[in-house]
């Protein structure tokens, strides 16, 4: 720490109780002045000469005959005003960057300038700060911060803007010139010191291009913005280095910030610190991580921060969303909100992630041409593919919240439909989820939620899951199996096979059912199948691995041993024989079937990812789809 030393004479000031000081000497004091409690007895002569001030309290006193002044006001109080007075008698004092400041304060108010005496305090202060304090990276913090005690003289004294820019100056210097303690409050690497003997002298550690992000973390919120802004201006800086030191602050004015646990004892103070750390954020891309943008954004909330603030960050966040994960996005609903995770925050964040593939706008160009300018940003097939899985995880977490409405789990999943994905597990987990637990849900929204899916990018382990489950409807059991049939023929190098004889009927018998009698077949597709159709199911399209319809009567043969599976096999045929229905479900044009969605490819990698199927006596005896 720098220091400077004033005056050579002895310091002869003494004690009489708490709150008496008298200067030792033969000469009787011939005034007493006042500051705060403190009474000093002190001598005319040697304080006149040097403060203006004093002179013309003195001689307003002496008008009224009495030799006793106050100054309750001056800055730094006693302290500060001993000082001065030590400096007046010539004493020696020692000035360093806890004092100097209200020493300076404390002689503008005594007009200690040099229109007195050449050399007077203020000038040697001036020249210490100038020279010394302002050099020192580590004082010219600690001078910023006692700034703060006496802020509006301060201010009008430009010593606060002053230390400012000596602090954001050293702060942008080239970290190759950077020689001091890059943080005092860490000790340096004896290869930083110079004192490994295999060095030779030479330091081969680099210095960090955010060394000084640490200690700025020590100002007060107001200073601590006034110097990231004089940093930023400069632009010297990166923008990595300036989101590092909005993100060091945060972690430590906010206690388990970084662990996302949000310690807020005095919610008046600390929301100021969040509004501060968000408005120095850079503007570019990457200059902090998603997670780090996501816990301001929850801390935001539960601060009740302003809705420009939130919309700040959620727009920030669409810029990176593929960077997040699924944590980050399980934000937690407001008291009263009914549901378990604010849905409709993740909702604002994707949406201005997809405002991402709209930054495409004309411009003039030379001539008066109009073409249009691609701007960086464009949402990639990597990046939707991302995010595309992101939201499946999320909506496999937030399906376990009872009080989900289904619009607002279709309309997540809806979001996300168009992005191009080669696999559509994901979303079959979450659909599983959401079935497990909303059991009670209608036949048509079990339907709608089914229709996000599509059963032919479902892969191995997830088709034996949805063959098994209970939950689904019947319809969508129909699909995986024969899309998996499908499959299993291509990948053998078979054609596709030949419709079991009570598909193929479909094609050349007229369905003449009444109009009843077609709505309860719609039902009955739509409703979730039992363990005896499942199994019904399995065995009608199990004959498929044969290589034609033939086979069916030994498949029957198997699955028929009892009459509740006879009477399983003929409703399904039942069903089956419904040539409307089964040209609607089984319509692919266009490559889509009619419960075709999208998702982001997650192998399963076996079934055991998925949500258990209820197992029943009726499924010991599996025939294999595959």
């Amino acid at each position: 720490m720098k220091f400077m030393k004033l005056g050579s004479k002895p310091d002869t000031f003494q004690t009489d109780g708490n709150n008496v000081r008298y200067v030792a000497s033969e000469l009787a004091s011939d005034i007493a002045i006042n500051v705060g409690d403190v009474k000093f007895y002190l001598h005319k002569f040697p304080l006149l000469s040097k403060s203006a001030t004093l002179q013309k309290l003195v001689s307003n006193a002496s008008e009224g005959n009495s030799d006793e002044v106050d100054i309750h006001d001056i800055p730094g109080g006693p302290i500060a005003f001993e000082i001065c007075a030590k400096f007046c008698y010539g004493m020696t004092v020692t000035l360093n960057a806890y004092n100097v400041i209200s020493t300076r304060c404390a002689a503008e108010y005594l007009g200690m300038n040099e229109s007195l005496e050449k050399g007077n305090l203020i000038y040697k202060i001036d020249v210490f700060l100038n020279s010394s304090i302002f050099r020192s990276w580590k004082d010219s913090i600690i001078v910023l911060q006692t700034t703060k005690s006496q802020s509006r003289m301060c201010e009008e004294l430009k010593l606060t803007s002053h230390c400012i820019d000596a602090v954001a100056s050293r702060a942008s210097v080239d970290v190759s010139r950077v020689d001091w303690s890059y943080t005092y409050n860490r000790k340096k690497l004896s290869e930083e010191n110079g004192n490994d003997p295999n060095l030779n002298g030479i330091r081969s550690r680099m210095v960090p291009k955010d060394w000084w992000v640490e200690d700025l973390c020590e100002l007060e919120v107001d200073l601590y913005k006034r110097v990231v802004i004089t940093i930023k201006n400069k632009g010297i800086v990166s923008s990595e280095a300036i989101g590092e030191a909005a993100k060091a602050y945060a972690y430590r004015r906010f206690p388990g910030f970084n662990k996302g646990a949000f310690q807020f004892n005095d919610v008046s103070k600390c929301r100021p610190i969040l509004d501060t750390v968000v408005w120095l954020l850079p503007s570019e891309k990457g200059c902090v991580s998603c997670s780090f943008l996501f816990k301001l954004l929850k801390a935001s909330i539960s601060l009740d921060s302003g809705e420009t603030v939130k919309a700040e960050l959620v727009k920030r966040i669409g810029q990176q969303l593929e960077e997040s994960s699924v944590n980050d996005l399980l934000i937690r609903a407001a008291d009263g909100e009914g549901t378990m995770y604010d849905a409709h925050v993740v909702q604002k964040i994707l949406e201005a992630f997809m405002m991402r593939d709209k930054d495409s706008e004309p411009q003039l160009e030379d001539g008066d041409e109009i073409q249009e300018v691609r701007k960086p940003g464009i949402l990639s097939e990597a990046s939707k593919l991302m995010v595309a899985k992101l939201v499946d995880g999320y909506l496999t977490e937030i399906a376990r919240d009872p009080n989900l409405p289904i619009s607002t789990f279709v309309g997540l999943a809806e979001m996300v439909s168009n992005f191009p994905r080669p696999g559509h597990d994901g979303i079959y987990r979450a659909i599983d989820m959401y079935l497990k637990e909303h059991p009670g849900i209608s036949k048509s929204e079990r339907k709608r939620i089914c229709k996000l899916m599509d059963c032919k990018k479902l892969s191995v382990d997830a088709c034996m899951h949805a063959v098994q489950n209970e939950r689904l409807p019947l319809r969508v059991v129909v699909q995986v199996l024969f899309f998996e049939q499908v499959r299993a023929n291509a990948s053998s190098g078979s054609s596709t096979p030949d419709l079991p004889k009570a598909i193929r009927d479909l094609n050349s018998t007229s369905y003449g059912s009444s109009r009843s009698a077609t709505t309860n077949t719609e039902e009955d597709w739509d409703a979730a199948a039992s363990a005896e159709e499942l199994r019904a199911l399995r065995g009608e399209l199990a004959a498929l691995r044969m290589g034609n319809g033939g086979t069916n009567d030994k498949v029957n043969v198997i699955d028929a041993k009892s009459h509740a599976d006879r009477a399983a096999m003929s409703k399904m045929k039942g069903l089956l024989m419904s040539k409307r229905l089964f040209s609607k479900i089984w319509s692919n044009k266009g490559g889509q079937g009619e419960n075709s969605g999208s998702d982001s490819s997650e192998s399963l990698g076996s079934a055991n990812n998925l949500e258990e199927a209820k197992s029943t006596p009726s499924r010991k005896v599996r025939h294999s789809v595959s």
